[in-house]
């Protein structure tokens, strides 16, 4: 969709959810504020929550519809009269909601970070996501043990942290096809724990000797996984949060009482703009310097007039680990 010449206001191609499994492409005016930003977007990745609210999980301070989309990288088109960070031609991260499964989009100049040197744009595209899950595996540098209990985007990225950047076990649990569970085994996880077939906790705590996992990160965002985590640390375990959850659940908070557990949240892009900046390009090195291998995780991509293709198939895929949309 071309953008008028000459001008603060344009037509855009966005996507919205209209209604519980219903995105709907539609187009919109976007005029640029004072200290916003207009994107060319390049990708855009699916988030877990963009799932959650596509299946119709929406918390309550959200309603219907909804412009959706935040995982994306693009080149900046045009800046507001206070911006002073950017200007058109540069390339940049986003870390703010604003509608990236679109032709273009607005995004305050807080919301944004520039593509690290040498980072190509498609993985960049996804510097939120990547970036997030780096830095939940960070705390595991200097454990001896890793466990890992989660589901999707994150667990993938983050298990590579740890194993090709870090060194040492890992295990985690899947709630998905055999298909994410192989690509688990080719990038190199010592060992799976299929939690249908199995009691995790018990998997966990028999493969260390009764002792528990030091660090677990929990992202698949239920009570019974919150739960499972909780019991399968040891003593002054670290526990990082990352998923979404958006109902309210009954917790074995005791435990991390009388264990001295360390609760820690890892969703890097709900920090303050201060910490993203900085560790972002801390997390995004091992990706830049071609440690981590990121690109195997993206199984599926589709053009943004099949957005709503994407989103099926993102719902429903058991073989799909991150699936994108070219804008």
């Amino acid at each position: 969709m071309e953008r008028p010449e000459g001008g603060r206001t344009g037509e855009d191609a966005s996507d919205t959810v209209e209604s519980s499994g219903a995105i709907v492409l539609t187009e919109r005016e976007l005029t640029v504020g004072p200290e916003e930003v207009l994107v060319k977007g390049h990708l855009s990745g699916i988030c877990g929550s963009d799932k959650a609210m596509y299946r119709g999980d929406i918390p309550e301070k959200i309603t219907l519809p909804l412009w959706i989309g935040h995982e994306s990288g693009g080149t900046v088109v045009e800046v507001g009269a206070k911006v002073r960070e950017y200007k058109p031609g540069d390339k940049v991260m986003v870390f703010n909601w604003c509608n990236t499964f679109a032709d273009y989009y607005k995004v305050p100049v807080s919301g944004l970070q520039p593509v690290p040197e040498g980072l190509d744009l498609d993985l960049a595209s996804l510097g939120e996501p990547i970036a997030c899950a780096m830095y939940s595996g960070s705390p595991a540098a200097r454990s001896w043990a890793m466990w890992w209990r989660f589901t999707g985007w994150v667990r993938r990225a983050a298990h590579c942290t740890s194993r090709q950047a870090h060194g040492g076990v890992q295990g985690r649990g899947h709630r998905r096809g055999a298909g994410q569970a192989g690509a688990g085994r080719r990038l190199g996880s010592d060992v799976s724990i299929d939690a249908k077939a199995q009691d995790p906790v018990k998997a966990v705590l028999d493969l260390t000797q009764g002792r528990g996992a030091d660090l677990v990160v929990e992202a698949a965002g239920s009570e019974s996984s919150m739960n499972q985590a909780t019991a399968m640390l040891k003593h002054n375990g670290i526990l990082a949060l990352y998923s979404w959850i958006t109902r309210p659940i009954k917790l074995n908070i005791s435990r991390w009482h009388d264990d001295g557990l360390q609760i820690r949240t890892t969703g890097l892009v709900h920090h303050t703009e201060q910490e993203r900046v900085i560790w972002t390009s801390w997390a995004l090195r091992p990706v830049v310097q071609e440690m981590v291998k990121v690109r195997p995780l993206i199984t599926h991509e589709f053009p943004l007039e099949k957005v709503a293709e994407a989103f099926e198939a993102a719902d429903k895929d058991s073989t799909a680990i991150k699936v994108v949309v070219r804008n």
